[in-house]
């Protein structure tokens, strides 16, 4: 069951290129072992990725983390032409301490 989405933009010289971030609820898949999977629509690639943890919580922060990783180590991020509401301003999704400094915009005032 989807729980979350979030559409990021890629400018394309004069066209904006939709990129839908879809976060879908965490399951059990056995005891101590939960999934919680994730789809990226990007331009050249569909990605379809779960995350585990030992629950459920767990699982869902380590999606967002590694949502987060996919973003700002794409070549996306590097042209300088993505965005989520303003450019510049990030997309709203943590990194782990070892990423940090790939952090942009607000994300590098608040996450």
């Amino acid at each position: 069951m989807e729980i979350a989405k979030r559409t990021l933009i890629l400018r394309d010289g004069r066209k904006d290129i939709e990129i839908p971030i879809v976060v879908f609820a965490p399951e059990c898949e056995k005891p101590g072992v939960w999934g919680c999977r994730y789809d990226i629509g990007w331009p050249d690639k569909f990605r379809s990725v779960t995350a585990y943890g030992v629950d459920s919580i767990q699982a869902l922060l380590i999606a967002l983390g590694m949502i987060g990783a996919e973003i700002y180590s794409s070549n996306y991020h590097k042209s300088g032409q993505l965005l989520w509401d303003t450019p510049g301003s990030g997309y709203g999704f943590p990194l782990s301490p070892t990423l940090r400094d790939l952090l942009v915009g607000d994300d590098a005032k608040y996450l």
